[in-house]
């Protein structure tokens, strides 16, 4: 799997690039700003880009919308943000356009398992989702109306775990539940946001977070 990487720090970049050779990637190209990225994305076509939000010269919001441009020009690479800050707009921008490849959103001070950040990076490059658990909440907050309000404890639960990317299977074992209640879970979400059926992981998280941004 072959990956981009865009991160201002040297060092963090250096080490970024490599503990993911160490673990069977191919790094096509480490870059400091979003200009870099996007020729980068245009000449590797890389499975997957990771990319910090904040990249010279501002430091604002550079590498997400770099990673926006990159979810039109190159949908079939996936995008991972990894960063300190959760940008609600743009995070919620990047979750919600079309594309082909997968998507993930982590905080850097939350990654605390290399197992976790290698999976992760695997994840969105084989097309699925890959979101902080803190960053669903952060989309999550006072979005979806008297509809989300009518989920269910267990029902929010399940639909974080879901915004995640996580499969049937592992909000199962996550939350001690068979397969088999975590689909009516699920099937009692959708109809109660009134989203449309999917067997696809990835399209609905995108489905429910497009729902409950647009609320």
């Amino acid at each position: 799997m072959r990956v981009v990487i865009a991160e201002d720090l040297a060092l963090l970049r250096e080490g970024m690039a490599r503990l993911l050779e160490a673990n069977g990637f191919e790094v096509a190209a480490a870059v400091e700003d979003a200009d870099a990225l996007v020729h980068a994305v245009k000449r590797e076509r890389p499975d997957v880009a990771i990319v910090d939000v904040r990249l010279p010269p501002s430091f604002r919001d550079e590498g997400l919308r770099a990673a926006l441009e990159l979810r039109r020009i190159a949908p079939q690479t996936g995008v991972l943000v990894v960063s300190q800050y959760v940008e609600r707009t743009y995070a919620a921008e990047l979750l919600a356009e079309a594309g082909d490849g997968g998507v993930g959103y982590l905080l850097k001070d939350r990654v605390i398992d290399i197992g976790d950040f290698v999976d992760a990076v695997r994840r969105v490059g084989s097309g699925g989702t890959a979101l902080d658990p803190e960053v669903v909440a952060q989309l999550l907050r006072g979005k979806g109306g008297p509809r989300l309000a009518a989920l269910s404890p267990r029902e929010h639960e399940v639909l974080g775990l879901m915004a995640e990317g996580r499969s049937n299977a592992g909000i199962a074992e996550a939350l001690v539940l068979s397969v088999g209640a975590v689909e009516k879970h699920i099937a009692g979400i959708f109809q109660k946001l009134g989203l449309a059926q999917s067997e696809s992981d990835h399209r609905r998280v995108l489905a429910a977070i497009a729902f409950l941004r647009d609320t």
